[in-house]
């Protein structure tokens, strides 16, 4: 009722807002209005497609269009102000102490303009504070109502991915244009190949180094391994290795991983598997719904304790179920599956034990389907990056030599590098505000990674 009558009374606004051509502007307050030229901003043009503005005693209403409002309470605009004295331009922290913000502070003024929402705020006992709210940075945020977000694009895919995989070359990436379309692939597909790298370890690392730090781990930091157990893991045989993802035993597992196969001689076998872990879990969410349910769900806790000196297991160990999805926009974010590293499953509740193995014999099925396997012999000279929060990777049994290098990079490091080279080549992340007057390498304050 009451959001019918706020859309009512805005919705009128509107209208007369077509006809008149003027801007509506409202006082919180019984104080004085600051006029904008005490406070030294200029009157806006008066244009029908700026959004209406209207204060209360709690929140400030924007009509974007007929039927179509957002509402921010008095508290959260004024914490979330971004002048030089509330949040530091180059630093990019918040400066205003927000536990001395009045729990019932309102505007004196706010009205609409071509740069976005102008509010005036009470300030000390002879001056106000001014603040101005990009429209584009308001609607990305607007949380009354909720914002119904874009999913991102992100292309699934199964077997037919090895017509035209996603590839880019050594040479490219060594620009910053060509990481960006790197990382890009990555994002989309979940994986990437570099082809026409030097087969040296130490051309490889300096590859991986393109991305961000690499990410130590108890295999060290840039590894490189063969079939000799060196390590206490079935990585370092000959055997096969069923389709996983690294590091489930770690509390925050690695973002990418790189491999590089660096030769292979006297024997045969050792193709790498790949499969879109998202791919699979739409298809289990659509065909099995209860199962999907349990698998995004119900934990399961991990162990990697092949070296006598380290036993790593998640903190909390039972936290992490293997389809996690993110708590707002409901989007899958993370695939967590290794069934050889799975430690003892005593916290399933009694009467879910038969449907958990039911749910994760269907997994293991959806994720063997020759539909959802994508095979590659991989050759000296070729880097396979996999984002290990999406995709599972395996291979073939093998025989003879094979000498292969790599790396894992967190997940932090990579996004961090991907949403760099976002805003420099995509003009992204800074809610349409002008760039004019900026330093060329300087931020927005009103990134929307801010």
């Amino acid at each position: 009722m009451v959001d019918d009558q706020i859309s009512s009374t805005l919705g009128s606004r509107w209208t007369l807002s077509l006809l008149t051509r003027s801007r509506s502007i409202s006082s919180a307050a019984t104080r004085g209005v600051v006029s904008s030229e005490q406070l030294g901003v200029t009157e806006p043009r008066v244009h029908s497609d700026i959004p209406i503005a209207n204060a209360d005693e709690r929140k400030v209403s924007i009509l974007w269009g007929p039927q179509h409002w957002s509402r921010f309470h008095h508290i959260w605009l004024r914490d979330h102000c971004r002048c030089p004295d509330c949040f530091h331009p180059i630093t990019k922290q918040r400066l205003l102490n927000t536990f001395e913000i009045p729990a019932d502070i309102k505007p004196i003024h706010v009205q609409g303009s071509t740069d976005g929402l102008e509010v005036i705020w009470p300030g000390t006992s002879t001056e106000s504070h001014s603040s101005v709210y990009p429209w584009t940075w308001l609607q990305a945020n607007t949380y009354d109502p909720t914002l119904q977000t874009t999913p991102n694009r992100k292309i699934l895919w199964g077997s037919k991915i090895e017509k035209s995989p996603p590839s880019v070359t050594y040479t490219e990436v060594m620009d910053d244009k060509g990481l960006h379309k790197w990382l890009t692939n990555v994002e989309t597909f979940g994986f990437c190949f570099v082809s026409g790298v030097p087969a040296t370890p130490e051309a490889t690392e300096e590859l991986c180094e393109r991305i961000g730090f690499i990410r130590e781990t108890q295999y060290g930091k840039f590894w490189e391994f063969t079939a000799d157990l060196s390590k206490g893991d079935t990585a370092y045989t000959t055997m096969a290795l069923g389709a996983h993802t690294d590091n489930t035993y770690f509390t925050d597992p690695c973002g990418l991983q790189l491999f590089h196969l660096l030769s292979h001689t006297e024997g045969s076998g050792g193709a790498t598997l790949l499969v879109d872990g998202f791919y699979v879990a739409a298809l289990m969410k659509e065909l099995h719904p209860k199962f999907h349910d349990l698998l995004s769900r119900v934990p399961i806790p991990a162990h990697a304790a092949g070296e006598p000196s380290a036993l790593y297991t998640p903190s909390p160990p039972a936290m992490y179920p293997p389809l996690r999805y993110h708590p707002n926009t409901k989007e899958l974010v993370q695939v967590r599956w290794n069934n050889d590293d799975r430690s003892v499953m005593s916290h399933l509740p009694p009467d879910e034990v038969e449907e958990w193995y039911q749910a994760i014999k269907i997994w293991n099925e959806l994720l063997t389907k020759p539909d959802s396997e994508y095979w590659i012999q991989l050759t000296p000279g070729t880097v396979l990056t996999i984002d290990n929060h999406r995709v599972l990777h395996g291979r073939s049994a093998f025989d003879g030599k094979r000498r292969v290098c790599g790396a894992y990079i967190g997940i932090d490091e990579y996004h961090s590098k991907l949403v760099v080279l976002k805003e420099k080549f995509d003009g992204a992340d800074d809610n349409g505000q002008n760039k004019a007057g900026r330093p060329e390498d300087s931020r927005s304050i009103w990134n929307s990674n801010l």
